[in-house]
């Protein structure tokens, strides 16, 4: 999927699981990037590491960044003291929004479980739960 700042869906490309996620979204990208004239950067987790990054400076003239929690072991001097690793949860910049969107997509009782034959009906799922949420907001919005 790809989303915007906001969470809501810009593209979305369902395939197999023989298909890596960097090889998946090369197609989804190639697949909308005419669509996007003013997009400039993708926010991606590890997962995306590579030569993916080279492809979509190349190819779209994005800026691709990868997202990745804080380093468990830095290099400090031997009279320094290294900095406290935060403890529990950690939230990283912009991996929440992914998440969040799809919570609000399995909301949908037909996307709790993937039941379909072809990835062209999840697909096509995946935008009719998106449209039907955001046309609430709209309606909630103007009342």
């Amino acid at each position: 999927m790809l989303l915007d700042t906001e969470g809501l869906v810009m593209g979305v490309r369902v395939h197999g699981a023989n298909i890596a996620d960097r090889d998946g979204a090369k197609l989804l990208l190639a697949k909308i990037s005419e669509g996007l004239p003013r997009m400039e950067k993708v926010w991606a987790d590890r997962g995306y590491n590579g030569k993916i990054g080279e492809w979509i400076k190349e190819q779209l003239g994005w800026a691709l960044e990868i997202v990745k929690p804080p380093r468990r072991w830095v290099r400090v001097p031997p009279d320094e003291e290294p900095p406290p690793y935060p403890a529990g949860f950690i939230v990283l910049p912009r991996r929440w929004v992914i998440e969040r969107t799809i919570a609000w997509i399995m909301r949908n009782r037909r996307m709790s479980r993937d039941y379909e034959f072809l990835s062209e009906t999840t697909e096509a799922l995946i935008y009719l739960a998106m449209i039907r949420l955001m046309l609430r907001r709209l309606a909630n919005a103007g009342s």
